[in-house]
């Protein structure tokens, strides 16, 4: 992984319409911006102002309708088929707002699950995720229980450490710490923030102004549309 504050992603003319009775509307529009690596960079927004579409569009789990996007060198628009398989894979990482964990795994095993899809040995997926489960603070004694038997700030961890679990350059966090309460939620803040400290980029989508307050870059969305974010 490259390190330094090079651009990491480029968007150009963004736009992603959708259509609902007849009518076209634009979740994003017309959005252009530049990332630099190994920085923290806050989606602010009301909800319905397009930042779930945008990081959606980002990890390629979703199609632009016009516009380019570049991630780490790769054109994620252009993709196709198993480009995007490999793509999610590799050079991204997810954190949702409701963790998204399988119900029927552990802890442990769901950290696994996308170093086994990624091609990694057996032999080394366990290694590699106890020790991601034990740098976001969840013990040996934990990581064989379901999600279930975790709390929720406990499922969020399992979560980030699934994100990581293949050395992704950047992670993508929709309203990470919606579920959780106030102090829980400051936890994840910080440890998804001391991620970048390895160089990565973190792109968190919130409407929590104390969360944005402390990312290094903050692009504010009304309508789809960026406005005069810092």
């Amino acid at each position: 992984m490259n390190n330094g504050n090079d651009t990491i992603v480029v968007v150009e003319g963004l736009v992603k319409q959708f259509t609902s009775g007849g009518i076209t509307v634009p979740a994003v529009d017309g959005v252009s911006f530049r990332l630099p690596r190994g920085k923290v960079v806050a989606i602010k927004g009301a909800s319905g102002c397009g930042k779930t579409t945008l990081l959606s569009l980002l990890g390629a789990l979703d199609r632009p309708t016009a516009g380019s996007i570049v991630v780490d060198g790769v054109k994620v628009a252009e993709m196709r088929g198993g480009e995007e398989v490999k793509y999610r894979l590799r050079k991204v990482g997810f954190v949702f707002q409701s963790f998204y964990l399988i119900p029927n795994m552990t802890a442990l095993e769901n950290v696994m699950l996308p170093m086994s899809l990624a091609g990694m040995k057996r032999s080394e997926q366990e290694a590699a995720a106890r020790r991601l489960l034990e740098r976001v603070g969840i013990d040996a004694n934990k990581q064989a229980r379901r999600p279930s038997r975790l709390s929720g700030g406990e499922q969020q961890r399992v979560a980030i450490a699934r994100a990581l679990a293949n050395e992704p350059p950047i992670i993508l966090a929709d309203e990470p710490t919606g579920n959780l309460d106030s102090k829980t939620g400051e936890r994840i803040v910080k440890l998804l923030y001391g991620i970048t400290d390895e160089g990565r980029t973190v792109v968190v989508a919130t409407h929590d102004s104390a969360i944005a307050a402390r990312a290094d870059i903050t692009l504010e969305m009304k309508d789809g549309k960026l406005t005069d974010g810092s």
